[in-house]
């Protein structure tokens, strides 16, 4: 089986991030905070599939954006999917989030606050290095099964 290609972006605002907290029945993000992002379509790259996605989601423009690094998820998904995500940091943007989307409501987070918030427990390994202003790109697997992180086969490194 391939893996699913997607983007995960971080809206940022000075000290804060746009989230968004999954609320929708069914989902298997639901009740965890989580950047914005989406699969990779046929013909997109990158920086174009996470422009996309954060207009879709958030109504923004991204006018500048940065690839922070990338994540292999094998196992991720709820039937077992391997995911490949390119993890970016949107550091200019055009409009202003409404209030919701369809997944949740978006807020505002303080980046020193991510720590205290329902998210995967693999977000926690690698998103410090999102918002840490080290220029190196980071590159990290953060396998699951069911569901939950199998910590024993975690790796982050950063060239």
């Amino acid at each position: 089986m391939r893996a699913i290609i997607g983007t995960l972006g971080y809206v940022r605002r000075g000290d804060e991030v746009l989230l968004v907290h999954r609320q929708r029945d069914g989902d298997d993000h639901r009740g965890k905070y989580n950047g914005l992002g989406g699969k990779l379509e046929a013909g997109e790259d990158a920086v174009t599939c996470m422009k996309r996605e954060i207009r879709e989601e958030s109504g923004l423009v991204a006018t500048s954006l940065t690839l922070r690094g990338t994540i292999a998820w094998p196992g991720f998904g709820s039937d077992g999917s391997d995911w490949f995500g390119l993890v970016f940091v949107i550091d200019d943007f055009e409009g202003e989030p409404p209030k919701t989307n369809e997944d949740g409501p978006l807020r505002w987070v303080p980046i020193a606050n991510l720590d205290s918030l329902p998210m995967w427990e693999g977000d926690r390994h690698f998103l410090p290095w999102v918002f840490d202003g080290d220029s190196r790109q980071f590159h990290a697997v953060l396998p699951y099964r069911d569901g939950a992180l199998i910590t024993e086969g975690v790796t982050v490194a950063r060239l």
